[in-house]
């Protein structure tokens, strides 16, 4: 497998470049990347239909640099400098272990005094360039489209604390070993924690300017199933935990290969199995017994899902029914992924079964009552 972007270009050309990106994380970019363009055409759509409206918002132009926008940038102008030259100064340490540079307190005092400055001194001229004699106040209007910038930023910082606070709950014996550890790892993330939190934060922002909730859920829904397929890529090119049980059984299919039906994950990120001999590095064990390789399951399910939600969403007129029928799609896909899924379980009553199979069913069962409410309420949608 491929838990860096180095062993994907030794794998493909032959060629050893030291490079501190896992692959992993290169595809959850990717993933944000195709949410941004599924939700900007959605917004730019319903905009052409009338059924989303511009803003108007007031903002004061040609005023000076204010102190806290100097002193903001010198901030993460310090931030940048001082971990950048620490990385750049100890290249094989950061690419060896980009995790532990990035979170830890060491750095470059003089990298983060130059770059503060900079930061600075580019903020004050720019600001020196718009300066105006007389400040004046304007009104601009803001489209919903956008919005985009400011909610991805907004959605992967929000999603990503709720899939460290979800992944930890889910592995709360491995938590309370590590708690810092846990926290600070960029590994062990749950999806259903990403959406939610990170959900609720776009939410917020589309509520703040004039998006009603229903609208921003119906945009979301082709976006966040597209966001999740290519995530999974990440997964399981990676090898991050993701993978199912142990499955020995003989394929259905000759010509199914053999990594879609059984595999073993060498060189994964997670670091689970038997050594592998002769390896040499950071990520050199495979599993003992092959497994369901789900991930790729996955990626093959969300995107037909996409599809399907993506070519009905010109038919579908009442506000909700595209997010019921997303959320729908979701809880089933995962809820049958989970049967043959690795996965600590909760015991209740009597009854076993995973964070994923419970959220997937709440999932579900909500998705059935949001296609009730619009179906039922669709006499006040007549202009959707």
């Amino acid at each position: 497998m491929f838990p860096t972007v180095s062993h994907f270009l030794n794998y493909l050309f032959g060629i050893d470049v030291p490079l501190p990106f896992n692959t992993f994380g290169v595809f959850v970019a990717l993933a944000f990347v195709a949410g941004y363009w599924a939700f900007s055409k959605e917004l730019q759509r319903k905009e052409a239909l009338g059924i989303l409206k511009p803003t108007k918002r007031t903002i004061t132009i040609g005023e000076p640099a204010s102190f806290g926008e100097l002193a903001s940038n010198a901030f993460f102008g310090f931030i940048i400098g001082y971990k950048l030259i620490y990385a750049l100064l100890n290249y094989q340490l950061f690419v060896s272990d980009a995790q532990t540079v990035i979170l830890s307190f060491k750095g470059n005092i003089l990298g983060g005094l130059a770059l503060a400055a900079l930061f600075t001194y580019w903020d004050y001229k720019e600001k020196e360039k718009a300066k105006l004699p007389k400040p004046k106040t304007v009104e601009v209007t803001v489209r919903p489209h956008e919005l985009m910038s400011n909610m991805i930023v907004w959605a992967a910082v929000w999603g990503f604390l709720g899939a460290k606070i979800f992944d930890n709950l889910e592995h709360w014996d491995t938590f309370i070993q590590d708690p810092i550890g846990g926290l600070l790892s960029f590994s062990g993330l749950t999806f259903y924690g990403g959406l939610i939190c990170g959900g609720a934060a776009v939410l917020y922002i589309a509520y703040k300017n004039g998006i009603k909730p229903l609208h921003m859920l119906d945009v979301g829904g082709p976006g966040m199933m597209l966001a999740y397929s290519v995530g999974r890529i990440g997964c399981h090119l990676s090898g991050d935990g993701d993978w199912g049980i142990p499955n020995l059984n003989p394929k259905p299919f000759t010509w199914l290969p053999d990594w879609l039906w059984a595999y073993t994950y060498p060189n994964n990120v997670a670091n689970e199995g038997n050594p592998i001999a002769g390896c040499v590095g950071k990520y050199c064990n495979e599993l003992a017994q092959p497994v369901y390789p789900t991930p790729i399951y996955e990626v093959i399910l969300a995107f037909i899902i996409f599809l399907i939600l993506w070519n009905i969403r010109k038919k579908i007129n009442l506000p909700g029914m595209m997010f019921g029928i997303y959320l729908m799609f979701n809880g089933l896909e995962r809820f049958f992924i989970e049967l043959i899924r690795v996965n600590s379980k909760y015991t209740v009553a009597g009854i076993s079964f995973t964070q994923a199979e419970l959220i997937s069913s709440i999932l579900f069962i909500s998705g059935c009552i949001l296609v009730g409410y619009s179906i039922k309420n669709k006499e006040k949608h007549v202009n959707y």
